[in-house]
């Protein structure tokens, strides 16, 4: 992380000074085009596509640590090993499951959207009403894949 926090410095630092150096160069040729400005400008662009591409780095990281910690955070919620109680206080007669069973059903969950993402195009069965299509473009992904999107394995789920 302190790698990308360097990196997306010294790209900042160096967008700047080119900037600077384009305000300088105008100012010594008088606002007139020339080749030292456009040098600078030419410079400027570079800089600013480097601080670009930087930022676009941490972005990504910044965003790669978000989705860990609130997976970290889901499975500590699910399965009860979250420190504070207020997770039991707001759901008092739902048990913990293991981070195990909570992946599982996380994967099927993204199996379904994917499915329900591909078939959208001609899934709508709900006539003018709407909102029929997803329920019957579900039930045709759970006819598909044999169980319902839902692991046998684990008959307590089937209550649900």
């Amino acid at each position: 992380m302190e790698a990308t926090v360097d990196e997306l410095s010294e790209a900042y630092q160096e967008f700047v000074a080119a900037a600077a150096a384009v305000v300088e160069a105008r100012g010594q040729s008088g606002g007139e085009k020339n080749a030292a400005t456009d040098a600078a400008l030419e410079a400027f662009k570079q800089r600013w596509e480097l601080f670009r591409v930087a930022c676009d780095h941490a972005e990504e990281l910044v965003e790669s640590i978000r989705q860990r910690i609130g997976s970290e955070c889901l499975v500590d919620e699910a399965t009860g090993a979250s420190s504070s109680s207020s997770a039991a206080l707001a759901a008092p007669g739902i048990k913990p499951i293991s981070a195990v069973r909570l992946e599982q059903m996380s994967k099927a969950v993204r199996w379904l959207v994917i499915e329900l993402q591909h078939g959208a195009g001609g899934a709508s069965a709900a006539g003018p009403g709407g909102g029929g299509g997803a329920a019957a473009a579900a039930s045709g992904v759970a006819g598909q894949h044999g169980h319902g999107g839902v692991d046998t394995r684990f008959p307590e789920d089937g209550a649900q």
